[in-house]
């Protein structure tokens, strides 16, 4: 699924306009970005929890070369999906 996709969804179930359907999904995207870019954590009742986690610095290798390098410090973004969510996706496998 695209953010296109998203937007027309969003324009079908609720009969606002497409411009007010994709400025709604462009905001609410805009505010996620923002949010984990500051490093805070962003918990979505029934679907799950966006956190940002630090990542030290470690020892790694190059996987061509063998050489052994250092990888640098970052932050990283998980998801964990809500038990709510794990029970609807297992749902429709079956």
């Amino acid at each position: 699924m695209t953010k296109a996709d998203i937007v027309d969804q969003v324009y079908v179930k609720t009969g606002l306009s497409k411009k007010e359907s994709a400025d709604i999904v462009e905001k609410v995207f805009e505010l996620v970005k923002e949010t984990v870019a500051k490093g805070e954590k962003i918990k979505i009742a029934g679907f799950g929890n966006f956190v940002v986690k630090e990542k030290s610095t470690r020892r790694g290798r190059n996987p061509q070369t063998g050489e052994e390098i250092e990888i640098s410090s970052r932050r990283i973004l998980t998801f964990k999906p809500s038990q709510i969510l794990k029970s609807a996706i297992n749902r429709q496998d079956g």
